[in-house]
């Protein structure tokens, strides 16, 4: 017998028989995707990327973020952002948008605003303004049209927004909160206290020359707050509230919350703006070359706000141009300027 030749047979169908288990493993058994002849169908093995839950929240938060990880937050609804075939009056959205490009140093500020939505239409706008945008899902239906004063729809809104906002403090974001309908003529910064130990700055809606709280009733459309424990408490407390506060606003719940000593227990430090700043239509203010924002407040529709804040801006433009022709005058100019009367504001408590 000849074992030579045998055992180079052998040997030939080893390797045969290998290559052959190997080609059908590949074909069979491989997870690969790629095999055009027998699709993957799953694996009981993770994947990053299937299982990774990608947070919306905190992407758009990164995206506007500072590099101190502050941002600048404003929430809109369908009312807001997009404006019916017959309206007279642009969209406040749009205003408010507007402010910025008019403003002192504001334009830079848009870079770093996040456009919370509430609904569909505002988000999609949002999304073609080429803003950072997030989609806040709520519950029920009909959220995206005017919500007046004080309805239930209002009230429900005002506390979906603290939560989301308590959200972004336990995310360790510093933030302003601002309404839509706050108009930002020059930048806030420059009059917000740097002092990181200032815990919370609010507006009012009448200052008395007092800057501490308690003392002057606080406004939720405009304020700075930073994020640390005590705030975050703050926050905790303050939308527990929720379910035993039938007919108020969040703003009067936290109201009640200061009066009756639960900033000092927490021992946040808070200082409250001065209107000659920070004004609104509760109480304008009287010095055009110091005043930061001006909020419609004081208001209860929209038609109304939108009216008296076009009317803001179109003050503010006239008054920039006439300093810029005449900047000798500057001071005379500055002197006898006045805003034009909130007529369309005043007049909508009477309905």
């Amino acid at each position: 017998m000849d074992y030579s030749k045998n055992s180079s047979c052998l040997g030939t169908s080893a390797i045969v028989f290998l290559l052959l288990t190997g080609a059908l493993y590949i074909f069979v058994w491989s997870p690969s995707r790629s095999n055009p002849f027998f699709p993957y169908q799953g694996s009981n093995c993770p994947h990053s990327n299937s299982s990774a839950v990608i947070d919306e929240l905190e992407s758009a938060l990164e995206e506007a973020s500072m590099p101190d990880k502050t941002v600048i937050i404003a929430v809109v609804n369908q009312a807001y952002a997009e404006q019916s075939v017959d309206a007279e009056t642009t969209t406040m959205l749009d205003l408010f948008l507007e402010s910025f490009w008019l403003g002192e140093d504001t334009r830079p500020l848009l870079d770093h605003l996040l456009l919370v939505a509430i609904d569909q239409t505002a988000y999609d706008r949002c999304k073609f303004k080429r803003l950072h945008c997030y989609r806040l899902v709520m519950d029920g239906d009909g959220l995206g049209g005017e919500k007046v004063y004080m309805t239930q729809e209002f009230l429900k809104m005002t506390w979906r927004r603290t939560f989301l906002l308590l959200d972004v403090l336990k995310r360790g974001y510093n933030f302003i909160f601002t309404d839509t309908d706050v108009m930002w003529l020059r930048n806030p910064f420059t009059k917000l206290s740097p002092d990181e130990t200032l815990d919370l700055q609010f507006s009012v809606d009448s200052f008395n020359g007092d800057t501490r709280p308690g003392h002057n009733f606080i406004n939720t459309g405009f304020y700075y707050i930073r994020s640390n424990n005590k705030t975050i408490s703050l926050f905790e407390t303050w939308y527990s509230q929720k379910d035993n506060s039938t007919g108020k606003k969040e703003q009067d719940v936290l109201q009640e919350l200061m009066h009756g000593g639960l900033f000092g227990k927490m021992d946040l430090r808070v200082r409250l703006l001065e209107t000659k700043h920070f004004s609104g239509f509760c109480q304008d203010s009287r010095d055009v070359s110091e005043v930061i924002t001006v909020h419609a407040n004081c208001c209860r529709h929209i038609k109304a706000k939108s009216g008296d804040l076009t009317a803001v801006l179109r003050d503010w433009k006239q008054f920039k141009a006439e300093v810029a022709q005449h900047p000798e005058a500057a001071g005379n100019i500055t002197r006898g300027f006045r805003w034009s009367n909130h007529t369309g504001c005043w007049n909508s408590w009477k309905d």
